[in-house]
């Protein structure tokens, strides 16, 4: 058995290891993170239909291998964050955390990874969505864009992508006051600037339909994305 002077070197080393590695992969840190959580939870706009994760992707497109862990780990926070099917996690405010700057561990190498907010428009359990609360949604989202960053300044709201997992039944079915209709579906990226790793994709363009219409989706939806154009 190591001694306890040894057993701390070690830790040290592997703490210190760990946030190089991190700084060199420009992997944000807890306190990061947290800041750009809080900056949501306190922003006083309409943000109701919204939520907002982290989300962990490989940089090379390929899909998430199993077991892929993120930890957040400190002093006195041990803490494993589960990740959806599209890498994203909850992350939790937590103060205690971000005084002891605790660190956002990955069980693969981190500098083959992104780490990145995610905005996305919250699920209804019953799968029933007014056509008018996605229109709503979907400009929160580019109103708190247009506010976090000038450059989304010239554009729009275009409609919103359901997204399923791969293999998976995505039908969604839109209806208006004449007829009910499935909308296609093909494959896809979940997020824009994500690689091409197979989910269902079902769009669901404004233009293309009156104010009043209902829209039901069979399964659940792993997200569903603002498509801001």
């Amino acid at each position: 058995m190591l001694p306890p002077r040894l057993i701390a070197v070690c830790l040290s080393w592997a703490l210190c290891l760990g946030i190089v590695q991190a700084q060199e992969a420009g992997w944000p840190s807890y306190r990061d993170a947290y800041r750009t959580m809080v900056a949501f939870a306190k922003y006083g706009k309409p943000k109701h239909l919204l939520q907002y994760h982290y989300q962990v992707a490989p940089k090379d497109g390929s899909p998430a291998p199993d077991g892929l862990q993120l930890t957040l780990s400190g002093k006195t926070t041990q803490l494993d964050l589960p990740l959806d099917a599209t890498g994203r996690t909850s992350l939790p405010l937590l103060k205690a955390a971000y005084d002891e700057n605790a660190l956002l561990l990955l069980n693969r190498d981190t500098d083959r990874y992104t780490f990145r907010p995610r905005l996305s428009i919250a699920a209804r359990v019953d799968g029933v969505y007014d056509g008018a609360d996605l229109r709503a949604a979907c400009e929160q989202a580019l109103q708190f864009l247009r506010d976090t960053d000038p450059a989304n300044a010239g554009r729009h709201c275009a409609g919103v992508r359901f997204v399923f997992l791969p293999l998976s039944d995505a039908a969604v079915r839109i209806r208006d006051l004449l007829k009910e209709t499935t909308l296609p579906s093909g494959t896809g990226a979940a997020f824009d600037g994500d690689a091409d790793t197979g989910f269902r994709i079902v769009a669901c363009r404004f233009a293309e339909w009156p104010d009043k219409v209902q829209i039901t989706a069979q399964s659940t939806p792993v997200a569903i994305v603002a498509m801001i154009e």
